[in-house]
């Protein structure tokens, strides 16, 4: 159930993400008169689950319904036959049409298949060749055909939940190879267009998703308000991984500087020492002052190769909030309100010591000391595989003050854009982390991601997890790689710097390249996923 719910909030995320992006695209090419020939949420491979377009003023729905390819048509011979690719190297297969006039129902049932199905104007053997479908060509399209209506958009949602697209009229992009353009451009066309039109219709998106991202965060500022925990209310120190104990650290450290700067929150510390690689560090050990901590040189490489997600945490007692009938807790007649004081015979009261110490027991029978109502006692219980007590225990809140800040209206919209800002900057500073060994290793495609999302539905984590993904798209978006915004946006500016425009033919490989690369690099995040899942 909760990886159901994952996915459903990645799904109900992304796709939020998406038609926002597109329509930012959309909203540019409109206002620049360049037309939309399609709007999709989902990819529509050969069939679309439904499909609307505004023809004479009506609107005409379709489900289930294969796609045709928007400006493509049969090219036909002198007697109406269709052309056949000449250096078709099966002369058995390409003489299936020559010669006959005119062509049985079966014959042309093959080529409709073959069109109906959107097969790219390619070279395929035994196949006819297509042309396109121009001005003059429309009034002969039957009335029920939507090609015959290019002035307007057609919308749909598609069967694979993993996107969409926006496919602008006279554009080379994923959805139009340059031999599927006219021959001359039209007014309507974004090819048409100057310049400086095109480069907000590619940065459309981007921008809308920007945007997006710092309405959302104003929006939760403003309804939710702001909680976190300040480290100086870590009243009990704080817990470090493995990776941070190598360092020095000692847990129950509370570290009161780092670098020059105070830090305020735990996000505070795992921005400056692992993204902005700070590196001399200052703590509180009891009522010592230790400056003289210094984290090695390849710190983040150690922490991405160990794949650690709780680098520093708040250390807090372990009592019992609730016990799940027939556990071990529950046989050895433990309460809720119990307060754990030590395990196997060792004291300890820190949820993060206990909890380790009881993994060690596993399928052991061992003594736990607690408090209850103020009076010390102790029992017996034998643990299961995974060495636990089957309880909750009160999260770390209960026990320490968090800090709760309220923002108005007018309050949440600075604020928001600030907390946006903040995001972007640091996603930024860690992208360089991607570009080193370990950093390579750790990325983590649609698993990675949905992992982030909370296993309970709770609509302020989700917003914020969808505004975070926001940043994540727009910032990905801009980067110059052919068949991204950002490759389109490259060439743009190579145009306006040098007046010379790529041709069409050009801008059709270059997103090819850049296709598979982006291919290559979603086939690899997912394949670590999939390792990850399996061997560690």
């Amino acid at each position: 159930m909760t990886v159901l719910i994952r996915i459903l909030q990645l799904i109900l995320s992304l796709s939020l993400l998406v038609m926002i992006h597109e329509l930012g695209h959309f909203a540019f090419a409109r206002l620049f008169g360049v037309r939309v020939s399609k709007f999709y949420m989902f990819f529509n491979p050969q069939i679309s689950l439904v499909r609307l377009k505004k023809i004479n003023g009506k609107w005409q729905v379709r489900f289930f319904a294969k796609n045709v390819k928007e400006n493509q048509k049969v090219a036909l011979d002198e007697f109406g036959n269709p052309l056949l690719w000449e250096n078709d190297p099966d002369e058995k297969v390409r003489k299936r049409f020559e010669g006959k006039k005119p062509l049985t129902e079966e014959e042309w049932a093959e080529i409709e298949a073959d069109f109906n199905f959107g097969r790219p104007l390619a070279r395929h053997q035994g196949h006819p060749k297509f042309t396109i479908i121009e001005e003059e060509d429309l009034p002969l399209l039957d009335d029920q055909d939507w090609r015959k209506y290019p002035e307007t958009t057609e919308w749909g949602i598609g069967w694979v939940p993993l996107g969409g697209y926006c496919a602008i009229a006279g554009m080379v992009d994923e959805t139009t190879t340059a031999d599927q353009l006219g021959s001359e451009p039209k007014a309507w066309e974004y090819r048409s267009k100057a310049a400086w039109k095109r480069l907000p219709i590619i940065c459309g998106g981007v921008l809308v998703n920007f945007i997006g991202a710092f309405i959302i965060y104003s929006a939760i500022l403003g309804h939710w308000g702001r909680d976190y925990l300040p480290l100086e209310n870590a009243t009990y120190g704080m817990q470090y991984s493995d990776e941070m104990l190598a360092e020095g650290f000692q847990q129950g450290d509370r570290i009161i500087q780092v670098g020059d700067r105070v830090p305020e929150t735990r996000a505070d510390l795992i921005n400056w020492m692992l993204i902005e690689g700070e590196r001399h560090i200052t703590v509180l050990r009891g009522t010592d002052t230790i400056g003289g901590l210094q984290l090695s040189a390849d710190f983040d490489q150690k922490v991405l190769a160990a794949g650690t997600t709780d680098l520093v945490d708040f250390r807090f007692p372990f009592v019992i909030a609730d016990i799940a009938p027939e556990g071990p807790a529950a046989r050895a007649l433990m309460m809720a309100g119990d307060s754990i004081t030590a395990v196997a015979g060792k004291d300890m009261f820190c949820y993060q010591d206990i909890q380790a110490e009881l993994k060690k027991h596993a399928c052991d029978s061992i003594s736990i000391r607690f408090v209850r109502e103020g009076r010390p006692m102790e029992v017996r219980l034998f643990l299961g595989d995974e060495g636990l007590m089957d309880v909750h225990a009160f999260a770390p809140d209960h026990f320490l003050e968090m800090r709760h800040v309220e923002y108005g209206f007018w309050e949440s919209i600075p604020a928001g854009i600030r907390y946006g800002w903040d995001t972007l900057a640091n996603y930024v500073k860690q992208f360089r982390l991607v570009f080193t060994p370990e950093g390579a290793k750790s990325l983590g495609g649609f698993g990675a991601i949905g992992s982030l999302f909370p296993p309970m539905w709770d609509w302020h984590a989700f917003w914020l997890m969808t505004a975070f993904l926001s940043i994540i798209l727009g910032f990905m978006n801009i980067i110059p790689i052919p068949g991204l915004d950002g490759g389109h946006m490259l060439f743009v500016i190579w145009e306006m710097i040098t007046g010379k425009k790529p041709s069409d033919k050009f801008l059709e490989i270059a997103n090819n390249i850049g296709f598979y690369l982006l291919l290559a690099l979603l086939i690899y995040a997912n394949g670590n996923d999939i390792f990850k899942f399996f061997f560690k």
